[in-house]
């Protein structure tokens, strides 16, 4: 069957669109079954692994060695769960968290709503286009503002695959997610990584100082990110039409599958870049806290290809999360309120934050972590949403939330709303933690 180019970007091709029914029907039960559905939790997976993971994660082990790794374990956990119920929105509901927002919300909150998400949605879109700009300023040895036109310049041409629909830009941010876990790889077996220590981490929670704690809250927002809880949710709704609740569940088995190991890969890279810092930094080098400085100390620890590789990871970072980070903008935007505005526009109105930092001289590795705090302050909105949505019975129908996934979630964003309080009291000068 041949395919065809379609117009809405969360469509499947033709030929695609046959394979999924394939499986729905019985038709086709091999390996290959669940990669008809793979797509939406790899696209979604690349904002867990974006610069401001980078940033936040390379700070974490540089100063505090492994001990900073449980955080990142829970995050990951937690984030698994989350984007689970987002796909599962999409997929029972056919409509999106903004779009189901806007439906069941007062005007007050969902323009509140829409506000926060747009803010998350910014500090997101200058985190992940500052790295890809860092990224080739360092292998170029350009300045940073060529970095930042290298930058915008790929990452509109890798929005231009939306055209053909998903696959092809699937394939793409496939593509440059290996490149990430495959850097990552190679550090870890050129580090001198102390495992005993690394199992240490994982497995004992603590935080040691007030410097802890605001590193801590920016890997939590740097792991669970606001827009991909509702970019998930848009890839899913009525990307594979669904007749009755046996093809929905056949489908959410399908997603719950592909979102636990693409979140998996994700959450094994950013270990990777803690443990990485760890052993390269943590010993003689603790100060290391910018991308930059890290590449420079990397090529003496560790040699010149061990350095190159860790750029290569940050473009490709950079360059997939900001094509994804446009994405959800734009979905973000038409889900609230209905409004779409030209990709191109978009893209430059994203951009100009990060113009506005590299112009005022600001360190670009610290307005990275700080853009990761913000986002930890503004996620707990969609994911109380998300659970609001998820757990009532005349949205989801059977498929709605049981007592344990609700409370579990409800606690975690407890969590993360009194992790905010505390970062917030220590900033106006009150000594949480010393």
């Amino acid at each position: 069957m041949n395919t065809r180019v379609v117009a809405d970007p969360r469509s499947l091709t033709e030929q695609s669109q046959a394979a999924t029914r394939a499986v729905l029907n019985g038709e086709r039960k091999d390996w290959r079954a669940a990669l008809a559905f793979a797509g939406p939790a790899v696209i979604a997976s690349i904002a867990y692994m974006d610069p401001g993971n980078f940033a936040t994660n390379i700070q974490a082990g540089a100063k505090y060695g492994y001990g900073l790794l449980w955080v990142v374990l829970l995050a990951n956990g937690v984030a698994m769960v989350f984007q689970a119920l987002s796909a599962r929105l999409g997929i029972v509901t056919g409509r999106n968290l903004a779009e189901l927002c806007r439906d069941h919300f007062s005007k007050p909150v969902v323009y509140l709503l829409w506000g926060v998400s747009e803010i998350a949605a910014m500090a997101t879109d200058l985190a992940e286009f500052l790295g890809g700009a860092i990224g080739f300023s360092l292998l170029l040895n350009v300045p940073l503002m060529v970095g930042m036109a290298i930058t915008a310049i790929l990452s509109y041409g890798l929005l231009s695959f939306e055209r053909f629909g998903f696959r092809p830009l699937e394939l793409a941010i496939g593509l440059l997610v290996a490149i990430i876990g495959a850097s990552y790889i190679i550090e870890l077996c050129v580090a001198s990584v102390d495992w005993a220590g690394a199992a240490g981490g994982l497995l004992t929670p603590r935080i040691v100082d007030s410097g802890a704690l605001t590193i801590a809250v920016g890997i939590i927002g740097a792991t669970i990110m606001p827009h991909a809880l509702f970019l998930h949710s848009a890839l899913t709704q009525n990307r594979t039409p669904s007749h009755g609740a046996a093809e929905k569940r056949m489908l959410i088995r399908f997603s719950n599958r592909e979102t636990f190991v693409a979140l998996a890969f994700a959450g094994f890279v950013n270990m990777a870049m803690v443990a990485v810092a760890a052993a390269a930094f943590h010993a003689g080098a603790s100060d290391v806290a910018e991308i930059e400085t890290a590449y420079k100390t990397l090529t003496p620890l560790l040699g010149g290809a061990a350095a190159s590789v860790f750029l290569l990871a940050l473009i490709a970072s950079g360059l997939s999360s900001s094509t994804v980070g446009t994405m959800a903008g734009q979905m973000i935007m038409q889900g609230f309120v209905g409004f779409r505005i030209p990709v191109l526009l978009r893209r430059l109105i994203t951009m100009i934050p990060a113009f506005v930092v590299v112009a005022l001289g600001c360190d670009a590795t610290h307005a990275l972590v700080a853009s990761q705090v913000v986002l930890s302050v503004a996620l707990p909105a969609p994911m109380i949403a998300l659970l609001i949505f998820t757990g009532r019975a005349d949205i989801m129908g059977p498929f709605v939330n049981g007592r344990a996934v609700q409370w579990g979630g409800g606690l975690a964003a407890a969590a993360i709303l009194a992790l905010n309080a505390v970062l917030i009291a220590q900033s106006l000068g009150y000594e949480i933690v010393s």
